[in-house]
């Protein structure tokens, strides 16, 4: 699905904001991103929604190599792919129902399908009265529902999401986690970088954790649970040996 080799990010001449990055996620993989802020996280989000190229490394998506995919391709590419950014980057003169819409009209959904699926995914993140309204008429938070509907209405293959629960209660982000868990069940690639340390407990996936550039892989608490059980079973299979 996603595997970076040794890959470096840097803006102009100033220093690396990425460096030396190599990970490999599987199809259907649900990771949290943590790290502190400026450590890199929107920067590598950008990086797998193909916003920027690497200034070294490898990066392959979907079995691509993304050195060789030119700009006629990269649409294709990323409609298969739900974002989330800081910016939510809905367009002003449409309804919310719209906004989510854009991904299924692309996609020529019917549109009875259209208005069926976007106001059923708009009711589940609790803006099932604001249907009609722009965004403009919108809070922070409710924008950003908005944009988290509009990215997975079409079960994309790989889903990114940078601090998707950062503007709302902890009630609305725990259904908006939810959420992101019945998509990974579904199959959906999952990437959410959050600071919600309490989010990262209650849904206990593995991280990508960035430290001043460098990343390291950190297993779920129940794997590494799983990983020492094995360690004991085999400890006590080899002392009957």
């Amino acid at each position: 699905m996603i595997r970076f080799e040794n890959v470096g990010l840097r803006y102009g001449t100033e220093a690396e904001v990425l460096r030396d990055i190599s990970f490999t996620l599987q199809p259907g993989s649900f990771h949290f991103l943590t790290g502190a802020s400026g450590a890199g996280k929107s920067s590598l989000l950008k990086l797998m929604y193909l916003a920027h190229r690497p200034s070294r490394g490898l990066v392959t998506l979907f079995g691509r190599d993304m050195a060789m995919v030119t700009r006629r391709d990269l649409p294709e590419l990323r409609r298969q792919i739900g974002v989330v950014f800081q910016d939510f980057a809905l367009l002003d003169h449409l309804s919310a129902l719209d906004n989510v819409a854009l991904p299924l009209r692309m996609a020529g959904t019917p549109e009875a399908d259209v208005v069926a699926h976007c106001s059923e995914i708009l009711r589940w993140v609790g803006l099932g009265n604001h249907l009609h309204a722009k965004p403009s008429t919108l809070s922070g938070g409710q924008k950003q529902r908005v944009a988290i509907a509009r990215s997975v209405i079409n079960r994309p293959r790989l889903l990114l999401a940078d601090e998707p629960t950062g503007n709302v209660d902890d009630g609305i982000g725990m259904r908006l986690l939810y959420l992101f868990e019945e998509l990974y069940k579904l199959g959906t690639t999952v990437v959410i970088a959050t600071h919600n340390e309490a989010l990262i407990r209650r849904f206990d996936h593995p991280r990508l954790h960035l430290d001043n550039g460098r990343l390291m892989v950190v297993p779920s608490r129940g794997s590494r649970a799983n990983e020492g059980r094995a360690q004991d079973a085999r400890a006590n299979d080899a002392r009957w040996e």
